[in-house]
């Protein structure tokens, strides 16, 4: 017995032969029942989808040794119960009403469903992905690629793109870029887990972490054996001396715009930071993920290029681009280089090669400092609406944090306490924030309402309409 190879039929014939092949093995007086029944499951649960053009009677009959009278029956039983479709000449097919028993995937993005207003830091605006540029990079690279470039891609990169990023960090960020030295990946994710398993390779089971932080690191870390030690926060930066006390080797922080708080380290408290490191011969990850985003003045060099021998440096296109792209980078020490690539290696054997090719022709032909440009522009626009439609709605209302990033902070009257009233107002306006409690790693006792308010997402008029919502649901 074998399956037809016929024309059109043979992968149709192939599944059907394959599944119901058991139902032609049943009693004789229970074959016909079990055929139908073989058949109608397949149908259902998805394995012959819509569409699938089913073998003749004649072959399917012969195909599974029995009787053509009984594949016939099964047809036309499954043809009046909508499983099934037939014509004169056309052949027998699945139906289309078997389309509700398919199962669908379901999409678990981050997303705040039903919001009317969003203000959730974290997201840029994606609108502004330069389509017509990225479209014109991509004809370009799958034109141009040599066919040896789609092959395993070296784990660090493609030469090209680590050549690329090295003038570009080295231009904008002020970071000591050796392009041997950067590792490109998914994005500051992949980077922190690339990080947390080098330091367990090393016997370091723990990493500091700023308090308030990104809520991220506790659990890419601990994927890696890393627990995480929280470390105060204050107006300078890291605690020092309760970094020192806590006895850790290594630490994450965001210091060019604190996440939440929205404070830039100050000179003093990135000198002791750097001090700590060399004391304890260990290491900082500097998390840039906003650094390209300063509106009052020039953005604050990446600590990286105080110190490249005890800082590795990581960012990406998720606020410049987009985060579903998932492209980043890591510039990693010397000493620390050949395990990080090696466990990029055996992670996922390196980025995929179009992508960093036309990443690559993007900065080199200067279109990703345009999009820079572009999103700056936004985004201040964003940040001064914002401003402006707190102190025309949320008298006294105070922002705090230097004038950077995607995001604000936002400390209300105490009139509009305690927190848990003023967030439940929130929701059933429809309108969705969080506190900075949210991004603290320990007990929140206190009752102020201090927000982390997300802007670049938000156009200027949507951004007066939602403060204006707040406003409204605060004072009912």
């Amino acid at each position: 017995m074998t399956p037809p190879q016929t024309g059109p039929e043979k992968s149709g014939a192939s599944s059907a032969w394959e599944l119901l092949l058991p139902a032609a093995s049943a009693p004789a007086r229970a074959r016909g029942r079990s055929l139908q029944a073989a058949l109608r499951e397949a149908v259902r649960s998805g394995r012959l989808a819509p569409g699938t053009r089913l073998p003749s009677s004649r072959d399917l009959a012969a195909d599974l040794g029995v009787s053509r009278g009984l594949v016939t029956d099964a047809y036309e039983q499954l043809t009046a119960e909508g499983y099934l479709r037939s014509g004169r000449g056309s052949g027998t097919w699945v139906g289309a009403a078997a389309r509700a028993a398919r199962p669908q995937a379901h999409d678990l993005a981050p997303r705040a469903p039903g919001a009317r207003v969003d203000f959730v830091a974290g997201t840029p605006d994606l609108s502004l992905f330069p389509r017509a540029a990225w479209a014109a990079a991509q004809r370009d690279v799958l034109t141009d690629l040599p066919h040896q470039e789609l092959g395993y891609p070296d784990p660090r990169g493609l030469p090209r793109l680590r050549t690329a990023l090295a003038g570009l960090l080295a231009r904008r960020r002020g970071v000591v870029a050796d392009p041997e030295r950067i590792v490109v990946l998914s994005g500051v994710a992949q980077a922190t887990a690339l990080l947390g398993f080098a330091l367990r390779a090393r016997g370091m089971r723990s990493v500091g972490v700023e308090d308030p932080g990104s809520p991220q690191h506790t659990a890419l870390y601990a994927a890696a054996g890393v627990a995480c030690v929280p470390v105060p926060v204050d107006g300078e930066g890291l605690e020092t001396e309760r970094l020192r006390a806590s006895g850790v080797r290594a630490a994450t922080v965001t210091p060019a715009h604190q996440f939440p708080t929205g404070i830039a380290y100050s000179a003093r408290r990135r000198a002791e930071l750097l001090d700590w490191a060399r004391s304890v011969d260990g290491i900082v990850l500097e998390d840039d993920y906003d650094g390209d985003f300063r509106y009052d003045r020039a953005p604050v060099g990446a600590l990286q290029g105080l110190d490249p021998e005890h800082v590795a440096y990581a960012g990406s296109v998720s606020k410049s681009l987009a985060p579903g792209l998932r492209l980043g980078w890591l510039l990693v020490p010397r000493a620390w280089t050949e395990e990080v690539v090696e466990r990029k290696r055996t992670m996922d054997l390196g980025h995929p090669a179009l992508d960093q090719a036309l990443f690559a022709r993007f900065v080199e032909r200067g279109d990703y400092d345009r999009q820079l440009r572009r999103c700056q522009r936004a985004y201040r626009e964003r940040r001064d609406a914002l401003v402006a439609a707190l102190g025309q709605h949320f008298p006294g209302a105070e922002v705090s944090g230097i004038a950077a990033g995607l995001h604000a902070i936002v400390s209300l009257p105490a009139r509009h306490g305690p927190r848990e009233r003023f967030l439940a107002r929130m929701t059933a306006a429809g309108v969705s924030v969080r506190p900075l409690t949210d991004y603290a790693h320990g007990a929140a006792p206190e009752e102020d309402v201090r927000l982390v308010l997300g802007y670049a997402h938000v156009t200027p008029a949507r951004i007066h309409e939602g403060v204006r919502l707040m406003a409204e649901a605060a004072a009912a």
